[in-house]
């Protein structure tokens, strides 16, 4: 699920902010610390998952950096934690936090504030969606993040994202992510209303022709989020809105 693997980024000149050193590989982590060459000053994570974080800890460890992020989570232990708006710097760069849940309660993003290049973990990736998995994953939190994102002042030049390449268009690419979500729920909605009644996995077999079937599992976790955001509106009901096989019907 993270296509290419997940990116590591160094910002700065001269002195350097890891941000997302990804799992806990020790070829990954000697490339990192070569790349930083004594100059790695603090390490961040986006977020807590697995393909993120677990190799922050070996990254301090060999360069003596100070390693932050939003929370203690999922065996991660920050030295110091970031809120919206606190900045790292280094080196020049000015990294400012942006909570963006969604994907993960836990989710930062981070503006360079000299270039505007937002750096967005699992926010916004290049070439794919996002999964987003109840019960720590929110639908309607994640809509919100996204339209925060395209509200920013200044707007974001670029978007470096932590799985896939450099997006140039960011504008573009978040208007589709919106919209994107925006018809998946309403197909999703339409569905339900045909069938009268229906769990997550079944709606996923009637909505997500387009998806691999391997990947079905996967989707229904999306599927259960948006059912949890449209119970929220009272749109839809279950008889427990936090089990992913529950039947869902339209209120």
């Amino acid at each position: 699920m993270t296509g290419p693997g997940t990116n590591t980024y160094l910002v700065g000149e001269g002195d350097f902010v890891v941000i997302d050193p990804g799992p806990a590989d020790d070829r990954h982590i000697a490339a990192i610390v070569e790349a930083g060459a004594g100059r790695i000053r603090y390490i961040v994570v986006t977020h807590t998952h697995a393909d993120h974080a677990p190799g922050a800890a070996p990254l301090a460890a060999a360069t003596g950096a100070v390693l932050l992020g939003f929370a203690a989570s999922n065996g991660f232990a920050p030295e110091g934690t970031l809120a919206d708006g606190d900045v790292v710097a280094a080196g020049g760069g000015r990294l400012r936090a942006v909570h963006t849940p969604g994907h993960a309660s836990d989710h930062l993003c981070f503006v360079e504030e000299n270039t505007n290049i937002l750096f967005s973990g699992d926010h916004v990736m290049g070439g794919s969606t996002v999964v987003i998995a109840p019960p720590d994953g929110d639908m309607a939190a994640y809509l919100g993040s996204l339209r925060r994102v395209q509200d920013l002042d200044p707007p974001v030049t670029a978007i470096a994202p932590g799985h896939g390449s450099l997006i140039t268009d960011p504008a573009a690419v978040l208007d589709e992510y919106v919209e994107h979500r925006l018809a998946r729920e309403a197909s999703i909605l339409a569905a339900l209303v045909r069938l009268g009644r229906a769990t997550a996995p079944e709606l996923v077999e009637d909505v997500y022709t387009d998806v691999p079937p391997p990947l079905h599992p996967i989707a229904a976790r999306s599927v259960w989020a948006h059912l949890r955001k449209l119970a929220a509106e009272g749109e839809v009901s279950s008889d427990d809105a936090d089990d992913g096989l529950s039947v869902w019907e339209v209120v």
